[in-house]
């Protein structure tokens, strides 16, 4: 039995496999609307979502499957044991996808738990959007040794993207001026070092050096700068203020963009005038609403793999 949490955890073959299979899913719906006929899938949600919930619930209709979706402070985890409250839940389903605030908490669904267990983000990782990019990436340009730079905070999203781009070949380029609380260290960054597949920029770089790395890139990559439970939240508005100032010379805009076909992706929701224009927003908004479509169909393949072990279908 396997989880979904960081893509340490599988091989280069395993997350191929999982996209390929992906892809061939939505291509031909009908024919693959049984793979879970019967089987069920809980999602828990204790951050707030409309991406992570709608692509999880309709990917597990489509498979011929049913979801069933709580909200954490409805549940009895809030109040109760809980190693004996997962151990309930996985009685009466055959997979969990969980959206915590916490990895503590993912990593207790993954100890305790007898049916694989997805992690729908926490502050470590966020696996299912990375499949969601790789897919995207493989349609758009027929390979998996893509070229990626990410403009933004290290955060969840940023993790998954750099395993899965340096495992599958590519090549993952980082301006990351600032981190978000997380739980990874620095030797998960010195890991990716190692691969040579991972490159950090100096947050000093200039505008004409910048342009040439998104130049040669195939796809310039931003998230958020401030994570989106805190985005409206008036008790963080001074470490949001503080965050933009620092950002705003980063700002993914049409001077970055000029003279290149480089795509631009984004997970969102999407702040414009923060972490990218309005104007870039919409020139490339098909783009980045194929990448938000292609979390339903990446999840498929992962939920088809995890709750049967077969990739060959």
């Amino acid at each position: 039995m396997k989880h979904a949490n960081s893509f340490a955890d599988y091989t280069a073959e395993e997350l191929k496999g999982i996209l390929l299979l992906a892809e061939k899913i939505k291509q031909n719906q009908e024919e693959y609307s049984h793979l879970l006929e019967g089987k069920k899938l809980y999602t828990l949600f204790e951050k707030t979502s409309n991406r992570t919930y709608l692509s999880f619930t309709i990917g597990m209709e489509e498979l011929g499957g049913k979801a069933y979706n709580q909200k954490w402070a409805d549940s009895n985890f809030t109040i109760g044991d809980l190693m004996s409250e997962i151990k309930y839940v996985c009685r009466n389903v055959d997979c969990i996808m969980g959206r915590f605030k916490k990895s503590e908490t993912t990593n207790a669904f993954m100890k305790y738990g007898t049916v694989p267990v997805i992690n729908g983000c926490d502050n470590t990782f966020h696996p299912s959007q990375a499949l969601a990019d790789m897919l995207t990436l493989y349609e758009k340009t027929g390979h998996f040794d893509v070229k990626v730079l990410y403009i933004g905070a290290k955060n969840n999203t940023y993790n998954s993207l750099s395993e899965i781009v340096t495992m599958l070949g590519g090549t993952m380029y980082g301006l990351t001026p600032f981190k978000q609380v997380m739980a990874v260290g620095d030797d998960f960054y010195d890991g990716l070092k190692k691969t040579g597949n991972y490159i950090e920029l100096p947050t000093d770089i200039s505008k004409e050096d910048l342009k040439k790395v998104v130049a040669e890139a195939d796809c310039i990559y931003t998230d958020t700068w401030v994570d989106m439970e805190f985005f409206t939240n008036p008790a963080y508005k001074e470490k949001k203020d503080a965050i933009i100032n620092m950002m705003m010379p980063y700002q993914i805009d049409a001077d970055l963009m000029g003279g290149t076909n480089t795509m631009v992706f984004h997970d969102m929701p999407i702040h414009p005038g923060f972490e990218i224009t309005q104007d870039v927003m919409e020139q490339h908004l098909d783009t980045i609403l194929d990448e938000a479509e292609n979390r339903r169909h990446a999840e498929k393949g992962l939920l088809v793999y995890l709750m049967t072990g077969k990739l060959d279908w």
